[in-house]
Formats: structure tokens, sequence, C-alpha cells
């Protein structure tokens, strides 16, 4: 490696060497993903089927000349277009975000001189310097170390420190066993060392996983997808009866201007202007409550998507667990112990048989925990908002948390038996070692010192001789120690085992020599990153809204199984279980069989999380992913919705993803889920509100021409109805709370499309009665006093009582009302749903003035109503109450 590399183990490369490899391999800074202009994007919210006629439509309007109704249109089309920009206008930072998290000072030696430098200089060959808090700067080989551990679990995954060694490791080795690597982006946590810089930039394990989020193509999700599908069938639908409608005048021998001007009618009238801007403010309204709820959204779809949600993929280390190791069970004296609590707070008591215990009859316990402490480099920090943090290994800080639940506190125990010596923890011998005054319990006076060990249970056994007892010491069983060590493996927990021994006061030092026989054997701890009792919880409401959960992990396979056994992924059956190394071997069909079926997959790597997330997607599935490591970007990106961790997670993680949890809590996508669920019910009843609107319009148009009559709605009298009065009242849809079944459902099908059966009989019977109402009461008027302008301003007003009528029976109004006053005592009130209320307020108003004010007369073409004009609007459009009330009755949403 050093001789490819023409590096210099001693004193490095030199300066002009340095520049002459930043010359050849560049600077050490991922390169950015070039991002469309803001010209691009404006231009692009152009591309939407249905703005197509409209802009067609203006163009002609103004090219005849048609001042009003072209610059009217037009400035519905822009309107949309200006909603669509702000929506869309948002930088894609992940890559960005990615560079920044290896950007650091780091110290090299160049020339035989120690150098700090930013990481962006570093090449390859340069000799680079780490010690405990240093961010690595690059993927270095590493060629000394002495204790260094570092913290790789935003890119790995692994939940505890990973030992450093020299030792040459096999190329095919899975990236998180490459203890011979530090790579970029990474933390030391402990120790010192020194390697050789062998990979920048692109290069980089990081660099690599950059280009997987670059390569990963962000699908639609299933409302845009259903929206554009929709809205391609209904601009041929359009066309066609535009078309049709200009034919079959022409064909009877009408004028081709008042012709075309039916059909450019019946296109307005047909086209669902206020849609986009409904689909904007519903999905608005959906990010506002979650973020109330811990959830904020980036990007608006995604609040629909996570309601149609069938999968969760889920990373373990900080988002199902706590990412903080917490001991469990502690095994001293041939029985078990139960630690409570979980995390880093020092709350909870250790039992016996579900008794609590005390130290003073329990030698063997106490002397295991305060070896714990002792043996340990690591402290417990108190922050301002109560939470405590440690610094330095998650593990040693998890057995001082467990003595402080048993009163022994690090400070006065360092303080009564101070470190005399001590063997640093080495990879190699599995061990530390700390020389002490003896002031135990039981040896008050200081006629000696002793030697904490704590280790690896083989390690440790295999240099004891005896245990320690409530009163002196016992024969020692290996074998059933070693089953007992086993028996807590299986159940998850990482085991550290605890031996001391005693020598004499004289003896100031420690050596390997003193600790290699004759050793007591103390006790175990098991130990385990515990799941959050929120997120058992959540996984449960998950389970029981059929969605199903699971657990992708850069953990052991072991590890994992417990969590998820714990979380109950799998409430009845084994877990299916598959590692990257089996993940490796499968071919596509494979994968996708075992993604189907796997509950947790462990020690994978970045691009096979990927490959699931592909995989479960190529089978229909709806796929949330949640993660908070760099290791987790492509497969967020990819997924139909990413959800990274607001307080743990890192930028990239951060930058990649749809939705951010501000508290880190699984729990919180149960909320987004019932809140998703509810967008998109409700934008189904302002679909099922609007359209046959729009229904009635077109039909009363065709008929108009069919029957070779007058047009009973002008083009600008379409465009109030669809951008006003239909806008006002459907907006107050979007506002209404969650059904009480909601999470009682079961996802819905992928393929389902947006207008389901039921919603079309509505569309089809509404939008006749609107055509009955709005073209009988214009002939009727017409024909009884000759007023076309009357007449026009009485069909405007009709249909829009009609649609009043028909909000009250699609909408919660009633129905709240009724429940708020008659509900029944075991089920308590949500309150009235007053957006409804607001909204027909709203609206009648604007009506007044759009048949009362002078200023919109001449504008729109009606004239004022007297007040029997107005009562019989309302009486011709009161029916479609019943009628919806039917629909409610017989055929809900």
């Amino acid at each position: 490696m050093v001789q490819i590399l023409e590096g210099d183990l001693e004193n490095g490369i030199t300066t002009d060497e340095a520049t002459r490899r930043r010359e050849k391999f560049g600077v050490n800074q991922i390169t950015l993903q070039k991002s469309k202009s803001p010209y691009q994007l404006f231009l692009q919210q152009f591309n939407q089927p249905l703005l197509y006629i409209l802009l067609l439509a203006a163009v002609i309007s103004l090219f005849l000349k048609d001042w009003i109704d072209g610059g009217v249109i037009l400035a519905v089309v822009l309107i949309n277009v200006i909603v669509g920009y702000i929506q869309e206008f948002k930088a894609e930072n992940a890559l960005a975000a990615l560079a920044a998290s290896i950007i650091a000072q780091v110290k090299t030696i160049r020339q035989g001189q120690e150098q700090i430098i930013p990481s962006q200089d570093l090449v390859p060959g340069d000799l680079v310097k780490l010690n405990a808090g240093d961010k690595v700067g690059a993927d270095l080989r590493l060629i000394e170390v002495n204790n260094l551990q570092t913290d790789e679990s935003s890119l790995t995954g692994e939940s505890v420190p990973v030992d450093k060694v020299t030792e040459v490791i096999d190329e095919a080795t899975p990236l998180a066993e490459h203890r011979n690597m530090a790579y970029a982006g990474t933390v030391i946590i402990s120790g010192q060392g020194i390697g050789i810089v062998v990979a920048i930039a692109e290069a980089t394990a990081t660099g690599h996983i950059s280009q997987l989020v670059e390569q990963g193509s962000k699908l639609k999700t299933p409302l845009t997808r259903k929206l554009e599908k929709f809205s391609w069938k209904l601009l041929y639908i359009i066309l066609a009866l535009a078309t049709f409608t200009f034919a079959l005048g022409w064909g009877q021998g009408q004028a081709w201007l008042p012709m075309f001007q039916a059909a450019v009618a019946l296109a307005v009238s047909a086209i669902p202007e206020e849609l986009p801007s409904l689909v904007t403010v519903t999905l608005a309204i959906g990010v506002s409550r979650m973020a109330a709820r811990h959830a904020i959204i980036r990007n608006l779809p995604t609040v629909e998507t996570l309601g149609s949600a069938t999968v969760i993929c889920s990373d373990k280390t900080g988002t199902l667990t706590e990412n903080q190791m917490t001991v469990k069970e502690i095994y001293v004296g041939g029985k078990f112990y139960q630690v409570e609590g979980a995390g880093y707070k020092p709350i909870g008591r250790i039992l016996e048989q579900d008794q609590p215990i005390t130290l003073e009859s329990n030698p063997p316990l106490d002397a295991c925990l305060r070896n714990g402490v002792l043996c340990n480099d690591s402290f417990l920090e108190a922050e301002a908002t109560g939470q405590f943090t440690v610094n330095g290994d998650p593990t040693e800080g998890a057995l001082i948390v467990a003595a402080s639940k048993a009163n022994l506190q690090q400070q006065a125990l360092t303080e009564v038996m101070p470190r005399l010596d001590a063997i640093p923890f080495d990879p190699q011998f599995q061990y530390m070692a700390t020389l002490h005054p003896n002031k135990t319990q039981n040896h008050g006076a200081n006629s000696e010192n002793i030697i904490y060990i704590k280790g690896s249970v083989e390690t440790i056994l295999a240099r004891c001789e005896s245990q320690m007892a409530t009163l002196g010491t016992e024969s020692l069983d290996k074998n059933q120690t070693h089953q007992m060590a086993e028996k807590m493996g299986k159940k998850g927990l990482r085991v550290i085992a605890f031996a001391q021994k005693l020598v004499p006061a004289t003896q100031q030092t420690v050596e390997r020599e003193d600790i290699a026989r004759e050793l007591v054997f103390v006790g175990l701890q098991g130990m385990i990153d515990p799941p959050r009792p929120e997120a058992i919880t959540a996984v449960a409401n998950s389970l029981t809204a059929g969605i199903e959960v699971k657990m992708i992990t850069g953990d052991h396979a072991s590890t994992a199984c417990a969590i998820a056994r714990r979380l109950h992924l799998k409430p009845s059956g084994e877990i299916i279980a598959f590692t990257g190394k089996e993940l490796a071997g499968m071919r596509d069909y494979e994968l996708a069989q075992a993604a189907k079926e796997g509950v947790v997959f462990a020690r994978v790597a970045p691009e096979q999380k990927l490959s699931l997330v592909n995989a479960l997607q190529s089978q229909g599935e709806i796929v949330a992913m949640t993660g908070d490591g760099v290791n987790d970007a492509p497969a967020l990106k990819q997924a139909d919705i990413g959800i990274a961790m607001g307080k743990a997670g890192t930028e990239v993680a951060k930058e990649s993803a749809d939705m951010i949890l501000t508290d880190d809590n699984f729990a919180s996508i149960e909320a987004a889920i019932e809140e998703g669920r509810t967008v998109y019910h409700n934008l189904q009843k302002a679909i099922a509100f609007v359209l046959p609107v729009n229904g009635g319009e077109a039909l009363t148009i065709l008929a108009s021409v069919f029957f070779g009559t007058t047009l009973p709605i002008l083009p600008l009298q379409i465009l109030w109805l669809n951008m006003v009065s239909s806008s006002a009242l459907s907006i107050p849809l979007a506002f209404e709370h969650p059904t009480q079944d909601v999470m009682a459902q079961s996802p819905r099908h992928p393929q389902q499309p947006l207008l389901s059966g039921k919603i079309i009989r509505r569309i089809l019977l509404i939008s006749l009665f609107n055509w009955a109402i709005t073209f009988g009461i214009f002939e009727w008027i017409v024909k009884s006093t000759a007023n076309e302008v009357l007449a026009r301003t009485m069909a405007v007003q009709t249909l829009v009582a009609a649609e009043i009528f028909y909000l009250l029976s699609i909408s919660q109004l009633i129905p709240s009302i009724w429940t708020k006053f008659c509900y029944r005592k075991e089920s308590e009130p949500q309150g009235i749903s007053y957006p409804p209320a607001i909204g027909i307020v709203c609206v009648l108003i604007l009506q007044f003035l759009f048949s009362q004010w002078s200023i919109l007369n001449s504008l729109f073409n009606t004239i004022p109503l007297n007040f029997n004009q107005g009562l019989v609007c309302l009486i011709v459009g009161l029916p479609v109450v019943f009628l919806g009330s039917l629909f409610r009755h017989f055929d809900p949403l």
C-alpha cells in the first residue's frame, strides 16, 4: 500500500509533492450536482396537462381580441404556476451536507514536521495523526494504533465504538468489519493512531454514499402519480368534448365564432382550475398539523404519501432504540439480577426476583458494580435540559449508570479509591485493568491494593481460578459461567466480564504479568441499546393499521433480532433475519422474496439498504424509510418517503429525507400516518365536491349547443364559479379533523385510483343534478322574461346554492353539531367542524356582491336580483342535500 502511494511512514510526503498530487487527484471535497435554476423551475410548472388547454384557450381568446376572457384565463394559469413554483422552490442540500460532514482540521506529517491543515487539502499518501475527539478527514489505512476507538454509527450503524487494529484484513470483509481503516466523517472516541490517506473525496466510503444519493431517483409520490394520470385522462376527455361541441354546432349551421366560444366555455368549465391550489392547501394544512405533532415536512406530497405507506423500513440505532447502552442484567454469585431503567438517566433499581437489593448484604454485587465504575475511562455529564450524556465509551457509560442505581457514585468512589496505575484496553488482549487502594466495604483500612479487570468473557475466565462469594471466595465453574454468558448473549446483550486481584499496598504499578493468572472472578454485566418504550407502542399501532415494520441495521444479527422481539415486530411466528453477506449472494428474485419475508436485515451495507427499498417498491409497496446516519442517505432518498431524526440525525440524513422528526420519536410516525390518511380522505371529499360543479357546467354548455340555445353560463362566469365560489367551499374540507376510524383501516392499495367507484357515482349523479337545475332555471327565466342576463345570473346563483347544500351533506358540519349536543356518554365529542360554516358565510357574501355590486355586474355581465329571485335559487338548489345524505348513508366515501 505504501509503495503504491509512494508514501513515507516516518516523514510523510513533501509539500511540493502534496501540491502535485492535489493537482492530479483534486481537492478532498465531494463535488456537488448542479441544481435547476429558478427560471428552469418556474418554466417547469407550466408542464401540466390541464394548463395546456387553459393556455391554448387564453392565447386564442387574446388573438380574437377577447381581452377580458383571455386575460382572466391567463391570470388563472399564472396563479397556479406561482403556487407550484413556491411549493417546489427548495434547495437540494443533501450533497452539500454530505460534503460538509467530512470538512475538519487535521494534523498531518509532511517533511517530518507536524502541520494542521483543512481536510480539503489532504492528498493520497499523506500521514495523518489521530487523537480522541478528532473527526477523520479522509479514508485512512491505519499503521499505528494505541487503544484507538472510533464512532462509526453514522456510517455503518454500529451502535458501539469500534476497536482499531493495524493487521491486514481481507478486502471482501464487510465495511463495518474493516477494523484497520478509519473512515472519513467518523469520530475518534479514544486513543491515538496514525494512518496513511488511501482515498479522498468521492473515492471515500462517504463519497461512495454521495454517489448513491445522486444516482438514486426520487420517485413520484402516489398522489402525484394519480393526479398526473387523472389530469392526462381529463385532458383527452376535455379536448374530445370541446372538439365535439365545435363540430356539432358548426354542423348544425351555426357560425364558427360562437361555436369556438362555446368550445372554450366547455373547456374552461370542465377544467377544475381550483384543483392544483386545492391540493396544495390541503397538503399545507397537513404539514402544519404534523409540525404541531413533531414531524416537519420538506415536500408537500409527502403528507399524503405517508398516509398510504404499506411498509416502514427503520434503522435500529437511535431510531427504534435509545442509542444509549444500558445494563439490563447482572450475574454474580450464581444469581441473576435485573436492572431497571433505560438510557443514561441514573434512574431505576437493581432487583433480585422483583425485589430491591442492598449492597451491604451482597459483597459480590458491590464488587462487580464498583469494578465497572473504577476500571473506566469515561464519565457521565448532566445537561441543562435534564438529559445525561457520556463523555467517552457508551459501554463504560452504561457501567457508571448501573452502579449509580445502587448508590455507587463515580465521583465519590474515585475520591476514596483513586487510580494508581492502569493498563489501557487493547483489542489484542481484550481487557483493561486499573490499580487502586483497597477501601471496599470489607476493607476499610488501606492494608492492600486491588486490581480491577474488565474485558471479554473468554479472556477474563481464562485468567480466573476462583470466584467471589458472600463470604470470601469459592471454586469457579467456568463451564457454567460460559453458559450463563451465552444465555445473556442470546437475549441480544453485550456481555462484559469482571475480575479482581488483591496485591500488597507497596505495589504501585500494574503489569500484564500481574493479571495473567490467579484472578478472582466477580461477575458479568449484560447491556443493550434498549428499544424506546414509545417505539414499542408505535410499532403495535402501525401493525394494527396494516403497516409492516422492518428493521434494517448495520448492527449484529443477534442484537437486532433481540431488539425486534422486544419491539414485537412480528407478534406471531419467528423473526426472519438476513445478513448483508446473505443478501450479497442473492439474485434479484431471491432478494425480492427476502425483502418481502424478512423482518430484520443486519450488517447491511448502504447500497444494500438501497437495494432492499427498491426490491419492496418493485412489488408495489409504498416504502417509508427512517434513519439518522450518513449510511441511511441513499435509501432515504429512494424511498417513497424518507424520515430522518431531527436531534440525533446527521445533516446528510435530514437533507435526503422528506420528513424530519423533531423529537426523534418513532411514535411521531404514527401521528404523521394519521394526518396523512386524513389529508387523503379530505382531498377525496374535496374532489368529490369540486368535479360535480365542473361536470354540471360542462353538461350545461354541451346541452345548449345540442339544443341550439344561447350559452346559459359565460366563460368568465365559469371561472368565477370555479376559482372563487367553488374554491371557498371546497378548501374548508381540507381543515376537517380525522374521523374516529381512520387508523383502523388498512392502507390504501398503491394502485387504487384517485377516483374510486364511489366517487365516480357521486360525480355523475350530482353533475346531472347540477346540469338539470342550471340549464332548467336558465331556460325557464329566458322564456318567462326574455332577459338572458337575468337568466344567467340566476343560473349561477342556483348552482352556487346547490354547492352550499351539497357541502352540508358531504362535510362533518352537521354530524359534528349532532355529536356535540347528542353524543353518547361513552364517546367524547370532537367539537363542531367550523371551517365549512365559515366557507358558506364567505360564499354567501361573495355571491351577494357578484349579483348586487355594479362593478362585478359590468365585469361578469350579471344583474341585481330581488329577494324572491334569490329565494327561488335557494329552493331549486335544496334537493341536493337529500341526494348527498343518501350517498352518506348507503354509499359513504
